[in-house]
C-alpha cells in the first residue's frame, strides 16, 4: 500500500501502526518529508504533489512498487495563510494523485481524508448532517473550500472508475493528548473568544479513535463517504466550561473585523470565516459509519474534551510537551 501526507498527524500514526502490524509486508510513503518511522518496512519516495508531471512521477512509483491501495491524507490540517499555496498542495496535488490512480490499474482501493468542516456552517443547518447532506462551505474560507473541491474531484474519480473501491472519511474536529493545531490551540487559551448570542452544538473525536478509523479501512473495503464524530454533543459554553477557561463572548459584529484584522496582521489562527463554526450548527451523523464500518468510537464528545483538559492542565506545569 501507498501513502501520502505521511508528515501529518493522522498519515504519520497510520504508518506506526501499520509498521506495527506482522500482516504488513511493506509500506509505500510518498511525501517531501520523511516518514516517522525508520523501518525496512518502510520504501519512502521523495513527491513535492505541487510540482508538473507529479502524476507520472507518482504512477512508476505505484507500478514499480506494486502497490493496490492508496491513502492519500496531504492536505493541511491549520489554514494557511499562503492560500495559493494550499491550494496547489490540495487541489492540483489531489488532482495529480487521481491521475496516478487511473493510470495504474494494481490500484484498486482509494483512501482520503476529509472534515466535517466541508459542509460549511449555517443558521438552517438540521442537527445532524448526513452523508447526503450538500457541502455548503463559505467559499472564502479558503481552506475549507480546498477540501470541497477535493471531494468532488474524489467522487467524480469513483463514477468514472466503477472497479476501484473509493472511501471519503470525514472526521469532525479531532482532539487529544498529542494532536496540535490552531483547534488544540483555540482550546488551550485561558480566555476563549466566543460569540455574543451564539451557543452552538460542537462535536469532537478523540484522535485514538480516527486514527482508529482510517485503519479500518485499509483492512476492510468499505466505498462510499464516512461521517467520523464522538458520540454525543455538547454546546460550546459547556466545552469552555469544563476546559476549565474563561468565556470572553464577543459580538459577532465586532468579532469578524476583529479577526479579520489579527490574521492579517499574522497574529490568528485562523481567518474571520472560521467564526462561522462558532457560530452557527455543523454537527454530523455518524450512523452511517457505524452501520458500514462498525465504527463504534471508544470516547465521546465529553471524553474527549475531558481527556484534552488533563493533559492541558499538565502542559501548563510542563509535565508534558
Amino acid at each position: 500500500m501507498a501513502l501520502t501526507g505521511v508528515s501529518g498527524f493522522i498519515g504519520s500514526n497510520l504508518v506506526q501502526r501499520l509498521n506495527a502490524d506482522e500482516t504488513v509486508a511493506k509500506i509505500v510513503t510518498i511525501d517531501v518529508q520523511t516518514p516517522p518511522v525508520a523501518s525496512v518496512k518502510v520504501r519512502h519516495h521523495k513527491v513535492d504533489l505541487t510540482e508538473p508531471l507529479a502524476d507520472a512521477t507518482v504512477a512508476e512509483i505505484l507500478e514499480e512498487e506494486k502497490a493496490d491501495t492508496f491513502v492519500h491524507l496531504a492536505f493541511f490540517s491549520s489554514p494557511m495563510r499562503n492560500t495559493s499555496h494550499a491550494h496547489e498542495m490540495e487541489s492540483v496535488g489531489t488532482m495529480y494523485v487521481l491521475h496516478a490512480c487511473s493510470a495504474v490499474p494494481r490500484i484498486e482501493r482509494l483512501i482520503v481524508g476529509s472534515t466535517t468542516m466541508a459542509y460549511g456552517a449555517h443558521p438552517k443547518n438540521p442537527n445532524y448532517l448526513s452523508e447526503e447532506h450538500p457541502l455548503r462551505a463559505n467559499p472564502s474560507y479558503r481552506f475549507v473550500q480546498d477540501k470541497v473541491d477535493v471531494e468532488k474531484q474524489v467522487e467524480r474519480f469513483a463514477r468514472k472508475n466503477p472497479a476501484k473501491c473509493v472511501t471519503i472519511l470525514r472526521p469532525c474536529t479531532i482532539l487529544g493528548p498529542t494532536r496540535r493545531y490552531f483547534i488544540t490551540r483555540y482550546f488551550g487559551r485561558l480566555f476563549i473568544m466566543t460569540l455574543l448570542g451564539y451557543d452552538p452544538l460542537m462535536q469532537f473525536v478523540h484522535e485514538d479513535d480516527a486514527i482508529d478509523v482510517f485503519r479500518r479501512v485499509v483492512d476492510k473495503p468499505s466505498p462510499g463517504i464516512f461521517n467520523i464524530v464522538g458520540k454525543g454533543v455538547l454546546p460550546i459554553s459547556t466545552v469552555v466550561r469544563l476546559l476549565g477557561r474563561i468565556n470572553v463572548p464577543v459580538s459577532h459584529l465586532v468579532a469578524y473585523s476583529f479577526v479579520n484584522s489579527l490574521w492579517i496582521s499574522g497574529m490568528a489562527e485562523a481567518p474571520a470565516p472560521h467564526l462561522d463554526y462558532l457560530r452557527y450548527l455543523w454537527v454530523a451523523d455518524g450512523a452511517k459509519a457505524e452501520e458500514k464500518l462498525g465504527f463504534v468510537p471508544k470516547y465521546s464528545t465529553r471524553d474527549t474534551i475531558l481527556a484534552f483538559a488533563g493533559v492541558e492542565r499538565l502542559r501548563r506545569v510542563h509535565l508534558v510537551q
